[in-house]
């Protein structure tokens, strides 16, 4: 949760770098909040809650990727590569699931919370 709460408050921060472990603790608790809030609409019979949470965090998750991507030695730009169908979506997933490299041009190695 302190994953989650870190990349909320740096919700602009298209400089820095994240860790794998950062960037899917964010995505975990992104989609099991997502599917409690559509549970919710659903039991309501609308889309209110999880379209306001979505577009919520639209911009801290491309913010949370772009950090992600730094940390691979990577621009943020590559985050459009998922506008080519399938495989965009696949490469973009290989580059997040890729180890940390050392310090590079987007700063020193960062350091997981626990």
């Amino acid at each position: 949760m302190n994953y989650f709460i870190k990349a909320l408050k740096q919700y602009v921060d298209f400089d820095s770098r994240a860790s794998r472990k950062e960037y899917w603790m964010f995505y975990l608790f992104y989609m099991i909040f997502y599917l409690i809030l559509t549970g919710v609409d659903f039991a309501l019979g609308t889309f209110v809650f999880s379209t306001l949470f979505g577009l919520g965090l639209f911009i801290p998750s491309i913010a949370i990727a772009t950090r992600r991507l730094h940390d691979t030695s990577r621009s943020g730009w590559w985050q459009l590569i998922m506008i080519v169908p399938l495989v965009g979506a696949i490469v973009l997933l290989v580059f997040f699931a890729q180890e940390s490299h050392g310090d590079n041009q987007y700063g020193p190695t960062p350091v997981d919370l626990y």
